[in-house]
């Protein structure tokens, strides 16, 4: 029978291989076991996609176990390929630490990296400065290129090219767990189904070195029921930073998913006990009540609760179920004098953040998209616009308006 800490990954959807379940599952049995799960900060936020592993982190760490959490700020000047159709693009070292000081601190906040059963590490203080030719004598001889070959990363990218620095990756990433291993007595590795080649390699490298048996573990990369990638929208990534994606916005993301998708992402996505996620995907309850509580439990975990309480206000301002409070919609102040004059629709809709330039606000327009408040500042006397030379004035009641883009982005205006 699989440890108790493995069978709830696999109830949560957060198991999909693992290089020995039961030679895992019997040193779990042990007791504490310290794993790791890695992440390289080539951009100055998380997205929502990269938080699955931590998600499986806080359940292990919850089980008792020791997690840490890998910034790869050394591996982030190479670049890892898994997954990539092309190079990642290089960043310079100072903005690569400025990056991994942000998620440092990201993951502190979701983590609380207390030293004990959390705590964060970073393989630029051994990949740095690494002497080249004694990695290659130490490291390298230990990995045959065809072998490395044969993983999907490498094959994957041989059809549109694979760079020298890039096929260096897989060695680095071995590396690390090497000396997690020697340093923590890390056990375990985590990652997304991407990382299996590079973390049954790290396994092969330390069995050959240390003559020590260690684990992979790796999650399903995560879809949509309509095979879209999780986690992103026409706008882009749903970002953690606040000022990338705010608190509304990313409510928002998760009260809009699919019902075929709802369940499957509270048990991947919240701390929600798995039987409470059962009840609130009965069959024949409203999968609205489910999709909203989805959006809080994890804008709490990311932002805060009084942040999604705001934000669940706004929403049901927005779109009119169960009341809600206008003020927490996002809200943009703009000059009174240009309702005065006639704000032109398309300068208004992107102003407003709702379009990222003028011709994308003028097609939203021709594609009847694009909705203002005529009569009061409320969201159910929206009327759509369709001349995309509209000018814009304020309704009768006041210096506020409501725009929508589309069926579902929402933005509160006040003319002062």
């Amino acid at each position: 029978m699989m440890n108790d800490a493995l069978e709830n990954l696999k109830r949560r959807g957060l198991f999909s291989q693992c290089t020995d379940p039961e030679g895992l599952s019997g040193l779990m049995d042990k007791g504490s076991v310290t794993f790791y799960v890695g992440c390289d900060p080539t951009g100055q936020s998380l997205h929502i996609g990269h938080m699955v592993p931590y998600f499986a982190f806080r359940h292990l760490r919850d089980a008792g176990h020791r997690g840490i959490a890998l910034l790869g700020g050394g591996t982030a000047r190479i670049g890892d390929p898994s997954g990539k159709t092309e190079m990642r693009k290089m960043l310079a070292y100072e903005e690569l630490d400025a990056n991994t000081e942000h998620i440092r601190a990201q993951l502190d906040r979701f983590l609380d990296f207390n030293g004990k059963n959390a705590q964060p590490a970073n393989n630029k203080d051994w990949l740095a400065d690494l002497n080249y030719i004694d990695f290659l004598r130490e490291i390298g001889s230990h990995f045959s290129v065809n072998r490395m070959l044969s993983f999907e990363a490498y094959k994957a990218r041989l059809e549109t090219g694979l760079s020298f620095i890039e096929f260096n990756y897989q060695l680095l990433q071995s590396y690390d767990f090497l000396e997690l291993y020697r340093r923590y007595g890390c056990r375990l590795q985590i990652g997304g189904d991407d990382q299996w080649g590079n973390i049954v390699a790290g396994g092969e490298l330390i069995r050959r070195i240390e003559g020590a048996e260690v684990y992979g573990v790796t999650f399903p990369l995560v879809t949509t029921a309509d095979g879209k990638k999780m986690g992103k929208t026409e706008r882009g990534a749903v970002f953690l930073d606040p000022k990338l994606t705010s608190p509304y916005e990313f409510f928002q993301y998760w009260r809009n998913v699919q019902d075929t998708d709802v369940r499957r992402f509270l048990l991947m996505f919240t701390f929600l006990p798995s039987e409470e996620c059962d009840a609130l995907c009965t069959p024949g309850k409203n999968p609205n009540e489910a999709k909203e509580r989805l959006a809080w439990e994890l804008t709490a975990l990311i932002h805060g609760r009084e942040e999604a309480d705001k934000a669940m206000a706004g929403a049901r301002a927005a779109f009119g179920y169960g009341g809600g409070d206008l003020s927490a919609m996002p809200t943009v102040e703009l000059p009174l004098t240009r309702f005065e004059a006639g704000y032109n629709v398309a300068d208004l809709f992107t102003d407003a953040g709702l379009t990222p330039s003028k011709s994308e606000a003028r097609r939203l327009v021709q594609q009847g998209g694009a909705f203002v408040s005529r009569s009061a500042p409320d969201p159910s006397a929206l009327t759509p616009v369709t001349d995309p030379g509209a000018l814009i004035g304020l309704p009768d009641q006041g210096e506020e308006l409501i725009l929508r883009a589309g069926k579902k982005r929402y933005c509160r205006i006040l003319a002062r």
